[in-house]
């Protein structure tokens, strides 16, 4: 040992990380239940709960084994889930989004006559419904934005009379929340709340989802119509254009690769945010965790306070009810 004297720290930030009781008290970022909604994938087909290859641990289900993880959802204190739907037939114009009888028109009266006490949201788009896999009509080899329009309008009314307690455009369509707002103030749906995708990238996260929902496009990609995830200031652009066209929340759609984004929304807009973490993040994970690389419950628990710590107050995730099974303790 030399001579040396060292002094010794005054200030030591360890003091506060030395125990569990005083970790928790100073914690800065908490997460909870309330923080999620949990995303399901509903099928026309009778009895059934078939497992997602690339996602494991979440199913396509038919209506009556929806309300069932439903009824979990809420039981666990899940405040909302967000239905996609994947119907019997498609075509050009993904009819069963605004027909009646569609498969998310049903599952929005069998899950609100079964389960109270939870938010019913569903996706309006297009792509699950229509055998081309685009967001809208096509015209001229590309979607027709304002044909579009037309249709979200009266998919949004039919899934406001099945029961919906608010709609979810995500389509990324010029004018799309100003056309669904208009349209649900037509029929007497004021009241019903508009979440916007406002935010939303062509990513290559959404591959287990395009599974799921049988959505791929059978040409060309959604790169004319999905934001390039290298902007961030047209980010700001878009979320700004659905803030003026009267959306009541925003969402920046995928979460990890983009936390920046979340923050910069957050810090500009003062409307609640929403952050999707998608599929390809949640089948990493997994994955990941199959193989032993990681410990799967605590690198859930880390990215989902990640992103409510970047600014997200709601969570659309895949690990809903695993993380709320976990903050229960």
């Amino acid at each position: 040992m030399s001579d040396l004297s060292i002094p010794k720290p005054y200030v030591r930030p360890r003091r506060l990380r030395r125990t569990d009781a005083i970790r928790d008290m100073v914690r800065e970022t908490m997460l909870t239940a309330n923080d999620f909604i949990y995303p399901l994938f509903v099928t026309h087909e009778k009895n059934t709960k078939r497992e997602i290859t690339s996602m494991p641990g979440q199913f396509q289900l038919s209506v009556d084994n929806a309300v069932k993880e439903v009824q979990l959802a809420k039981d666990l204190g899940i405040p909302a889930v967000i239905l996609f739907g994947i119907p019997a037939e498609k075509d050009n114009l993904g009819s069963d989004t605004y027909s009646d009888n569609g498969i998310i028109q049903q599952a929005v009266r069998a899950i609100k006559d079964s389960v109270d006490g939870i938010s019913v949201i569903t996706d309006v788009c297009f792509c699950e419904f229509t055998d081309h896999g685009h967001c809208g009509p096509i015209a001229k080899g590309t979607v027709d934005n304002d044909a579009t329009l037309e249709l979200l309008a009266k998919q949004v009314i039919s899934h406001a009379k099945a029961g919906a307690d608010m709609v979810a455009p995500s389509g990324m369509m010029d004018g799309m929340v100003a056309a669904i707002r208009a349209g649900l103030d037509s029929e007497n749906y004021e009241d019903i709340p508009i979440l916007s995708y406002a935010v939303k990238f062509a990513s290559s996260f959404y591959g287990p989802f395009r599974e799921a929902v049988d959505s791929a496009p059978q040409f060309g990609d959604r790169r004319s119509y999905q934001m390039d995830p290298a902007n961030a200031r047209e980010a700001l652009r878009e979320a700004e254009l659905d803030v003026q066209e009267g959306a009541d929340m925003l969402m920046v759609k995928p979460a990890m690769a983009f936390m920046d984004i979340i923050r910069q929304v957050k810090d500009t807009f003062d409307l609640p945010l929403a952050a999707y973490n998608v599929s390809g993040e949640y089948a990493m994970i997994k994955a990941a965790a199959k193989l032993g690389w990681i410990d799967e419950q605590r690198v859930m628990m880390e990215t989902l306070t990640g992103l409510k710590r970047a600014g997200a107050d709601m969570i659309l995730t895949y690990f809903a009810k695993d993380a709320a099974k976990v903050l229960r303790g």
